[in-house]
């Protein structure tokens, strides 16, 4: 939930000062202010911005002013009891000790039985589930509070990155506290009664066909694409199609009250992907367990320029366990600042890069320094802890 109001909020050096439009979507204790610290009441990600300009005498005393009449303002139009409202999320639930997941609500594409929601159930066991239409709803439902997390495919051992969910990173500023690898099990599926000999068509989503290519091969079936493997178990199941299987998980059979025909039917058994768990807050890194690092960059053009840049890594024996480049020539990318601020940039291209390493290690400080005298961009995703297949 959001609610809006009329409030705006200036620096005058390190002091705060409420005077632009913006909209309130977090409750409770939140604003740093410079040296100032921690004001009460609703001012938390509030859009901040210097006046260099501004004359600081008495800004202190002016501040006070507005911030106790703004709040008093406040109280006579929102309730006191904040317990109706939904929670943010801390810094608290991100920390890397997930738990069960109980009271918490994540945001996954696809329909219930998605691989995505099975990635979700992995990290949280007892989770709240919140299905969305498309990859950008995912970020969406986690910035207006309708989830606390999302959990978003990022690539796969066989078929490689999902280039799409690279560029909302920057359209979006949530951020990396988790990632979740998951083995995938393709199963064939059918209504009650129908055996194998009856399946003359398989419905499922393109890679799920093509990574189970083999198997189909020598059923001899039709095979037609659908967006998403889950969804067409639920369309078999709405349709009644006696004719036609689906390629989909074991779970997305008992949901939808079909048969697993075959399980196991990919080509490679060892096909993983990976997703990322994304919230609104960044987690404490520490130094006590196996962290990684991910960050995106641009460069300028010219001899040696991504050689110099990986070096500040091989210098300080970090060890890159991904690099992924996007051309984006030409092509305007949508960038959000801290603020949420969105501005259209050109890019020669955007390096992404994984590392294993804490951001609470000097070294990785320095290195991130380093690289940042001559990057033309450069973005902090998110410092996490490294999940393995079980």
């Amino acid at each position: 939930m959001a609610l809006n109001n009329a409030l705006n909020i200036r620096c005058f050096g390190s002091q705060l000062l409420v005077t632009e439009s913006i909209s309130i979507k977090h409750y409770g204790v939140g604003c740093h202010g410079g040296k100032n610290g921690v004001f009460g009441g609703l001012f938390a990600n509030f859009k901040v911005r210097s006046v260099e300009d501004e004359s600081t005498s008495n800004s202190d005393s002016e501040l006070q002013r507005l911030v106790d009449q703004t709040e008093t303002k406040l109280d006579k139009k929102f309730p006191k009891d904040w317990s109706s409202l939904p929670r943010p999320l801390s810094i608290t639930d991100s920390s890397p000790a997930w738990g069960d997941g109980s009271n918490v609500r994540i945001s996954f594409k696809g329909v219930p039985g998605a691989y995505s929601e099975e990635a979700a159930l992995k990290a949280y066991p007892q989770c709240e589930t919140v299905p969305c239409d498309e990859f950008e709803d995912v970020f969406k439902a986690v910035e207006r509070l309708l989830a606390d997390k999302a959990v978003l495919p990022i690539e796969n051992s066989l078929s490689g990155s999902i280039h799409r969910n690279y560029d909302l990173f920057l359209r979006h500023r949530l951020h990396i506290v988790g990632e979740v690898q998951l083995a995938v099990n393709f199963c064939l599926l059918a209504l009650p009664g129908v055996g194998m000999e009856h399946v003359k068509r398989v419905l499922s989503h393109p890679q799920a066909l093509a990574h189970s290519d083999s198997f189909l091969s020598k059923l001899g079936v039709i095979r037609e694409n659908v967006d998403d493997a889950a969804g067409a178990a639920q369309l078999l199941a709405l349709k009644k199609m006696m004719d036609a299987g689906v390629v989909a998980g074991s779970r997305a059979a008992a949901i939808y009250g079909l048969n697993v025909l075959a399980e196991s039917i990919q080509d490679n058994s060892d096909s993983i992907t990976r997703f990322l768990v994304l919230a609104r807050d960044p987690i404490i890194p520490s130094t006590d367990k196996s962290f990684k690092t991910s960050i995106v960059f641009s460069l300028e053009e010219g001899p040696g320029v991504l050689f110099k840049a990986l070096a500040v890594f091989a210098l300080r024996n970090i060890n890159l366990t991904k690099i992924e480049s996007r051309p984006q020539r030409k092509q305007p990318l949508r960038v959000v600042d801290a603020f949420n601020t969105g501005t259209a940039k050109y890019f020669e291209y955007l390096f992404y890069i994984d590392f294993e390493a804490s951001m609470a290690e000097p070294h990785v400080q320095h290195a991130l320094g380093h690289l940042q005298e001559f990057a033309t961009f450069l973005r902090l995703l998110g410092c996490y802890p490294i999940d393995t297949v079980q």
